[in-house]
């Protein structure tokens, strides 16, 4: 398992175009927002920036390379060869998706920390790292559940869109237009409890019972995902 997650992890510095597109235009978008951070919060808060970081790296950085690199494993047949290894099933996706895993947490734990010192912390740390990481689980299960009808890297591109960008809409619409609102709609849509989740932990003034329920919506999303991957995902090429 660690032996492909090391694999994976030099093919991803090596393809300059992953590099770019996954990993340095979401950094580079989340530093302006840092950068402008007191504009932004004059008109939104610290956790609305908090919030649109974690998103645009979880759909971007993690979500859209995880797809794209299942996609092309399997395009190559690359998983079809290490299903003859020793390497379970789970081991085998656990070390393709562990290198981008450990660098979206990795980007999303430094943007936020410099946040917090430019701009002052969190009210709740602990609470903030469970969004980040259900976060997390819950792209990476949508991304197994896409690379089922992902048939090229280049189709990725296509069938990446709908998730990566709507989650980051929902999320733009969460932290601008808050819950007050249709309130049960906003949290069942993937990623508006997550983002109500964030703003509770960076600006405070929630109990954290009610904050922890938050959790529930993206939780099912986990699952939801995980359903769908088992029936959809496939280790040779689609046809």
């Amino acid at each position: 398992m660690l032996s492909i997650a090391l694999s994976e992890l030099i093919q991803i510095f090596r393809n300059r175009m992953v590099l770019v597109t996954s990993f340095l235009i979401p950094v580079a978008a989340c530093a302006y927002f840092v950068y402008k951070h007191e504009a932004i919060a004059d008109l939104r808060s610290l956790g609305y920036i908090a919030a649109v970081v974690m998103f645009t790296v979880g759909a971007f950085g993690l979500y859209t390379t995880a797809v794209t690199t299942l996609a092309s494993r399997r395009q190559t047949l690359f998983l079809k060869r290490l299903r003859s290894t020793p390497a379970g099933d789970a081991g085998i996706l656990f070390g393709l998706m562990l290198p981008v895993t450990v660098l979206a947490l990795v980007q999303t734990t430094a943007i936020l920390a410099v946040l917090a010192a430019v701009a002052g912390g969190p009210a709740d740390v602990l609470l903030l790292a469970v969004a980040v990481l259900s976060t997390v689980i819950m792209m990476l299960g949508l991304a197994l559940a896409t690379a089922g009808v992902t048939n090229s890297p280049e189709h990725a591109q296509v069938t990446t869109l709908p998730i990566s960008l709507g989650a980051i809409a929902v999320s733009n619409w969460v932290a601008i237009t808050g819950t007050e609102e249709l309130t049960l709609l906003k949290r069942l849509l993937p990623g508006g409890s997550a983002t109500e989740l964030v703003l509770n932990a960076w600006n405070g003034g929630v109990p954290v019972a009610d904050s922890l329920f938050l959790l529930l919506p993206t939780l099912s999303w986990v699952i939801v995902a995980v359903a769908l991957a088992s029936r959809l995902f496939r280790w040779e090429p689609r046809r």
